[in-house]
């Protein structure tokens, strides 16, 4: 009984002290609020106006997970991301009962069947494809669908160990970003596309201009296959590169040529390049020095602008142009960028596409100049519409960033992804183990070109390259359908 008593008497005093300290804390709080002119919510109602605060954190969180319906959220609703989940993983992507998908959104691809597809021993192997031939290394590639621009810095070290194994797994290329080269991008041995940013980080001398020196040191890893000259992405078109910081390690500044823990913020645009004859002039001499083949990314703006680009390539000759054109859209991803420029500059990718494809095309340079479509492209029904819109690659970021383990946390901007993709937190990279993560990386791009060859049989072709504008349907405002090709003609893409 004694005993007893003795615990009851103890559980009591706990429950004393810990009601007296939750006051203690409600009267500091209630002091700090009261007194503090920052916040007026929490000023008027001391203690109790934090809880919206709290609310407003997660929200996020409770719309992710319970609120928002398969197909609601953005920026990549569960759908999309279940769909790269289950292909990541080597889980079979067949689904039962019917489409989730609002097929009456304006502007959704349908893709025709044919009434007569091909058998199994009429299917094609998707042929590989030349990219600049006027180099003196041209690059053949394998597929169509590669891995976008993600430079080391934005996204870690075992992210890049992870997609440089993935890659060489599948027998794809991989984007290093405007961050310069490392060895993580090297180790996996893919075929890498090394990226120059306004910044030029990896090629650029003391003062921070384009080094010849470097370009060489570079292109002689026989890995480098390709340079791409940026010029903007979708994300922030008209603003360079934006690396916060607290992302700026020791190794990162060290190829950078930066200080550690200094921003990392490339320039709005290349400081030598003032119109077209200045950027084909950069161009040719980068593919000179490098030997390697040379293209640009770009967003499009107005259609002006592109048709001025293709005027100034038949001015100077298909010698000067660039080898590819990774054509990025509105809706384009990165890891930091205003707001304003995500959401309102930029055509979107289902414009912009078949425009400089058309444009190419009139101009006769559809043969030498390849077009590598990015932006928002994730799903096979996306990649198939690409290349039936005219884009020759089709390259992604995000969706390879879901094949690792990516949550949409939105934290790519700060040092605390918690999946350790995006950050440089040893505590968070550790669980993203890449003997495990690659492979789901090589899955993801192979059940992604398996998945989009399927979608070409079903229209009657016999490969992925062969879909044309007049395969795809695309819904209008009046609930009607109607082919692509008669929203954007191509007299060059019909006849093939």
């Amino acid at each position: 009984m004694g005993f007893a008593m003795s615990v009851l008497e103890f559980l009591a005093v706990v429950f004393v002290g810990v009601i007296g300290m939750l006051l203690f804390t409600v009267v500091v709080l209630f002091g700090i609020d009261r007194f503090q002119t920052g916040d007026a919510i929490r000023r008027n109602y001391p203690v109790l106006g934090r809880f919206r605060n709290l609310f407003s954190t997660l929200g996020e969180f409770f719309r992710q997970y319970f609120f928002a319906m398969d197909r609601e959220e953005l920026p990549f609703n569960r759908a999309q991301r279940e769909w790269v989940k289950r292909a990541s993983e080597g889980h079979g992507n067949t689904v039962a009962f019917g489409s989730t998908r609002n097929l009456n959104v304006v502007g959704t691809p349908i893709f025709a069947n044919s009434p007569f597809p091909p058998l199994d021993d009429q299917f094609a192997s998707t042929e590989p494809l030349v990219i600049g031939a006027e180099a003196r290394t041209p690059f053949t590639s394998k597929s169509f669908f590669n891995i976008s621009g993600m430079s080391y810095g934005a996204i870690s070290k075992p992210a890049v160990q992870a997609l440089s194994r993935g890659a060489k797994e599948a027998a794809i290329w991989m984007n290093t970003g405007e961050g310069g080269l490392s060895l993580f991008h090297l180790e996996g041995e893919c075929d890498v596309v090394f990226q120059i940013g306004t910044a030029k980080f990896g090629v650029r001398d003391d003062q921070g201009k384009l080094c010849d020196k470097k370009l060489r040191e570079v292109a002689a890893h026989k890995n480098v296959r390709m340079f791409e000259l940026k010029l903007a992405q979708g994300a922030k078109p008209g603003k360079g590169g934006i690396l916060p910081g607290e992302k700026v390690t020791r190794e990162i500044a060290a190829i950078r040529g930066l200080a550690v823990g200094q921003d990392g913020i490339s320039p709005n645009r290349h400081a030598e390049v003032d119109d077209w004859d200045d950027l084909l002039t950069l161009i040719v001499h980068i593919r000179e020095v490098t030997g390697k083949p040379v293209g640009i990314k770009m967003v499009v703006g107005t259609e002006a602008a592109v048709q001025d680009l293709f005027n100034t390539i038949v001015k100077r000759g298909a010698e000067t142009a660039p080898d590819f054109i990774t054509v990025d859209g509105g809706e384009g991803g990165t890891g930091a960028a205003p707001m304003p420029l995500i959401d309102l500059v930029g055509v979107s990718i289902r414009e912009a596409l078949p425009l400089v494809a058309d444009i190419r095309d009139k101009a006769g340079l559809s043969s030498r100049i390849r077009i590598v479509a990015s932006g928002k492209l994730v799903n096979p029904g996306d990649i198939a519409w690409a290349l039936a819109a005219g884009a020759d690659f089709i390259t992604s970021a995000r969706g390879f960033m879901f094949s690792l383990g990516c949550i949409q946390a939105l934290k790519c901007n700060k040092n605390t992804c918690p999946t350790g993709i995006t950050t440089h937190d040893k505590r968070f990279q550790k669980g993203l183990v890449v003997r495990e993560k690659y492979k789901r990386v090589a899955r993801y791009a192979t059940d992604m070109i398996h998945e989009v060859e399927i979608i070409a049989h079903s229209v009657g072709v016999s490969e992925p390259r062969k879909l044309r504008r007049r395969h795809v349907r695309l819904m209008q405002g009046n609930g009607r359908s109607i082919p692509m090709n008669e929203l954007y003609p191509s007299a060059v893409m019909d006849a093939k």
